[in-house]
């Protein structure tokens, strides 16, 4: 085996060992914070629940409250590299189609995740915060699509719309029994899908008569 050989290999697992880590921190975080209340977990529990040294947490997460939105950061970022990188002659409605068919339906930790959000009305308050990073993001890949000049509104009420159906099916699917019957993931991402063909419509009258 070459030394570049050992090298690449030598990567992979120190790689794999730091995404070993990163889940063992965020396993430990979301199994306390369903136990004793976010707020009343500390970075010293969690520290000890995970069997890492305090500062070593530093390393992957900026906070407690990284720590529980991680999946809303990566989300984002990736729908932001989607938008960015998608090929000429691709809408953005079609990337968003693209990119949410390659997500993986909710497991036992998303759904934990939001039970302990919806717990807690500030982590509420910050949720919406994250989630208002959406339509901006939208917006630009939307005026591209228009080739919007600077001040139209259009691509910032589609944003808009896009933004609200992702929301509210997501709310939906992560709903508790007392606020209704949520959705399956599966009829959820239907609708969403079906939302999303009704704004393709839309933009493609839009881009017409441009």
């Amino acid at each position: 085996m070459s030394p570049v050989d050992t090298s690449a290999t030598k990567l992979g697992l120190r790689e794999r060992k730091k995404q070993q880590t990163r889940e063992t921190i965020t396993h430990a975080a979301l199994r306390l914070f369903a136990e004793r209340g976010y707020d009343e977990t500390t970075l010293a529990d969690i520290a000890e629940a995970a069997n890492v040294a305090p500062r070593t947490i530093f390393s992957y997460f900026e906070s407690k409250e990284d720590i529980l939105l991680c999946e809303e950061n990566g989300f984002l970022s990736e729908l932001k590299r989607r938008l960015d990188e998608r090929p000429a002659g691709m809408t953005t409605v079609d990337a968003i189609r693209e990119f949410l068919s390659s997500i993986e339906h909710p497991d036992e930790e998303a759904k934990l995740r939001k039970q302990v959000i919806a717990a807690n009305p500030d982590l509420q308050v910050k949720m919406r915060g994250r989630h208002a990073q959406l339509e901006p993001m939208l917006a630009e890949s939307i005026a591209t699509d228009l080739a919007a000049e600077p001040g139209d509104i259009r691509p910032l009420l589609i944003a808009a719309s896009m933004a609200a159906a992702f929301t509210s099916v997501s709310d939906r699917i992560f709903a508790a029994e007392s606020a209704g019957k949520p959705l399956a993931p599966e009829e959820g991402m239907a609708i969403l899908d079906q939302v999303l063909e009704f704004l393709r419509g839309g933009l493609e009258a839009l881009q017409s008569d441009s």
